[in-house]
């Protein structure tokens, strides 16, 4: 089992720089959560900028009207590039859905992509501020997803329950959960309640925490507390989030089931799925198959670097290997769903191969394998055999999950060669 109370020391500021946070203001309205005030299922979010924030916070202690406010999701990392605060720990940074969202948007239909908000969907990185007592609901994180979070200074007591027990938290039709644990909780409603067991960590300044997918969790700050936090996904828990999508697409045609004889029905589940879950199977679909053809096209590089160099397989080469693996399980799973010849999603690798964006994401996943692997530097090397990289595969377009099953199946056998001994 994943253990989530994984920490280690991660020496970065000290304590809030309050008036150094007031400058970061020129961006305009950020969401700052009343910890006070439901709103559905989460805290209600009020806008201002970082200044007012930070005014606020050093005015009453982060108190507006009687609640505690607390800054979170600030895109900081997308809003000041240049600005190098941290750097992502090495066991944390095998990070695709924060590779992809660098180069490309999530979303290419314009009704649930906007440019206006290019920031709020550009990726997963976030800083959260708040003063003692701000806390976070009970819940699992956007898209399955891991999550890490370290603490640039305060104290948060956090309270874990493992995914074999995420049904306790919910009603008998497993439609809602538990909004605040230590609230007065509905036996009626929530008759499993009672029995969950609770796994409780207090995460200290400079502690950076592991969430594993599926991991419930509510989160206390004790102090006042800045806190720096990434949410990504990689080949080792994609099948969850292939697993989130369907179960809340699913739960989309069901609540429009009225509709279902419409021309636009399937069209108005994806739209629905993308607006309430963050991506819809077309753009799960598109990532899946253009992080296959960046694996491949490392694998291709890799094999290459081997030959030259030695003939046992390196590390990354088989990380590259498990990945495609791992891509090609969950296209297997999305085979009775057709989810790209659907809508007519049709990906060429020669096409992706001409995409400055593509190769740019190629390299920064190459960059990051030779720094997990300790590998020798492959970046000219894959640019040097990208050409050549097209003329070693029959099959180059994927239009289907089958497609891109068979697509894989080709590279591995072809590549095959650089795993033998």
């Amino acid at each position: 089992m994943e253990n989530p109370i994984f920490t280690f020391s991660l020496p970065i500021l000290g304590n809030p720089k309050f008036r150094f946070l007031g400058l970061w203001s020129v961006t305009g309205d950020l969401q700052v959560a009343d910890c006070g005030t439901r709103e559905f299922t989460d805290q209600k979010r009020i806008e201002m900028t970082v200044s007012e924030f930070v005014d606020r916070w050093l005015h009453d202690g982060g108190a507006g009207g009687g609640s505690l406010l607390y800054l979170k999701d600030w895109h900081f990392v997308k809003e000041y590039p240049e600005y190098i605060a941290y750097r992502t720990p090495m066991d944390f940074s095998d990070d695709w859905l924060n590779f992809y969202l660098d180069k490309f948007h999530m979303h290419n239909d314009p009704d649930t992509y906007s440019e206006r908000n290019d920031i709020s969907c550009s990726d997963y990185r976030f800083v959260y501020m708040g003063s003692k007592g701000t806390w976070t609901p009970l819940h699992a994180d956007v898209f399955r997803s891991y999550s890490w979070s370290a603490n640039v200074c305060g104290k948060k007591q956090w309270y874990f329950l493992p995914p074999s027990q995420h049904h306790l938290v919910f009603d008998r039709n497993m439609k809602s959960s538990v909004y605040d644990i230590f609230a007065e909780v509905s036996q009626s409603k929530f008759p499993g309640f009672e029995k969950a067991i609770w796994w409780e960590c207090t995460q200290e300044e400079n502690e950076v925490i592991f969430v594993p997918s599926g991991w419930y969790h509510q989160v206390h700050n004790l102090e006042d507390t800045i806190s720096i936090n990434h949410n990504w996904f990689n080949g080792y828990n994609l099948s969850w989030v292939w697993d989130l999508l369907l179960k809340d697409y699913n739960e989309a045609s069901e609540y429009i089931e009225d509709l279902k004889g419409c021309d636009d029905f399937e069209e108005l589940c994806q739209r629905n799925l993308a607006a309430n879950t963050g991506m819809n199977f077309y753009d799960f679909f598109i990532f899946i198959v253009r992080f296959a053809f960046a694996n491949v096209v490392l694998l291709h590089t890799l094999a290459h670097v081997k030959n030259e160099t030695s003939r046992k397989p390196s590390k990354a080469l088989q990380h590259i290997y498990f990945n495609l693996e791992s891509i090609r399980n969950v296209a297997v799973k999305m085979k009775p769903i057709n989810t790209g010849d659907r809508q007519g999603v049709l990906l060429d690798l020669r096409k992706n191969l001409e995409d400055h964006s593509f190769i740019e994401l190629c390299a920064a996943v190459g960059k990051t394998y030779e720094l997990i692997h300790d590998q020798d530097k492959t970046t000219p090397t894959l640019l040097q055999c990208t050409d050549l990289m097209c003329t070693s595969f029959v099959r180059s377009q994927v239009q289907s999950s089958e497609d891109l099953v068979a697509f894989i199946n080709d590279a591995l056998t072809k590549l095959g060669g650089a795993f033998s001994c």
